[in-house]
């Protein structure tokens, strides 16, 4: 039987799922520690499917590094792996031409490799700066309003609209986000982290990213939720914030179901969610109000 990348994928992400702890609720390990993207030995972030399935990794061995090494990578930064340490799995996108039978046009048909890579916390030699977390920016945990974060927010063009209405939701026909008053929240980290979530749907509307219309027949509720929970982690991430986790039961049971029903269900929603962030990330713009370095 030929081996299914996608199904192995997808299989992870489920038993994940059962078990309480989905790849994208854990990219962070022991008490304190802070969101961390996944990096290439270059420094580059992974993204999509790939920043779940080290995040998983990352959890499931209890690894504090943000960076990832081939075994080539590491010995050409002066490490070596540790004898029988185990691999984790990271997958590539490409593009292979054929030329078609009928018409004899070329053709360019997709498909996906898995490569190995091995956390900076397997390899010893490696200079000290690949085992410390990135630094974080400061963030105002009171009740009070964080001025780097509203400013980012602001910067996105949402309209978000507070007042005493205790729900925090996304209304995609008069396209605002409704927050409650930062004051009901215990500290403003979780103020900021709700919002990212509803910030992700708001991405989707049909004069942004259009998500919300083209997902419209694919069980497009609990689809377009699991899109915003790890599009709000990924933001979350870069943000320097904890991702708000409020899902209920019958969205992870949704979930579930139409993971088992589709191999390639996570694949287009770690797609998608990385669109939203970065859709919100590029409001802000280069030099803007994140830098690189001050976030996770």
């Amino acid at each position: 039987m030929a081996f299914d990348l996608y199904q192995r994928v997808t299989d992870s992400i489920v038993a994940s799922i059962n078990a309480g702890s989905p790849a994208w609720r854990k990219p962070w390990t022991g008490e304190g520690r802070a969101v961390q993207m996944p990096l290439r030995a270059n420094g580059e972030a992974y993204r999509g499917i790939n920043v779940l399935m080290l995040w998983l990794a990352a959890a499931a061995q209890g690894y504090g590094s943000a960076w990832w090494f081939t075994y080539k990578q590491a010995e050409a930064a002066g490490g070596q792996v540790r004898k029988g340490e185990k691999s984790a799995t990271v997958v590539k996108y490409g593009t292979v031409a054929r030329e078609d039978e009928e018409s004899g046009a070329e053709k360019r048909i997709p498909y996906l490799k898995s490569y190995r890579v091995f956390n900076a916390d397997q390899i010893d030699g490696l200079p000290e700066g690949f085992h410390a977390a990135p630094p974080q920016p400061v963030c105002d945990l009171g009740t009070r309003p964080d001025p780097r974060l509203e400013a980012f927010f602001a910067a996105t063009g949402a309209d978000i609209r507070s007042t005493a209405e205790p729900q925090a939701y996304y209304d995609p026909r008069a396209d605002f986000i409704h927050m409650p008053m930062i004051s009901s929240f215990h500290d403003a980290a979780g103020f900021y982290a709700t919002l990212a979530h509803e910030a992700c749907h708001w991405t989707g509307h049909g004069s942004r990213l259009d998500r919300l219309s083209r997902f419209a027949e694919r069980k497009a509720y609990a689809f377009e939720e699991l899109i915003a929970e790890i599009g709000n982690c990924m933001l979350c991430a870069q943000l320097g914030l904890v991702p708000d986790f409020g899902q209920s039961a019958a969205y992870v049971e949704s979930w579930l179901r139409a993971l088992q029903d589709d191999k390639r269900m996570i694949f287009k929603a770690a797609t998608e969610a990385q669109k939203a962030a970065d859709f919100l990330l590029s409001c802000v713009g280069e030099g803007g109000l994140i830098q690189q370095g001050e976030a996770a």
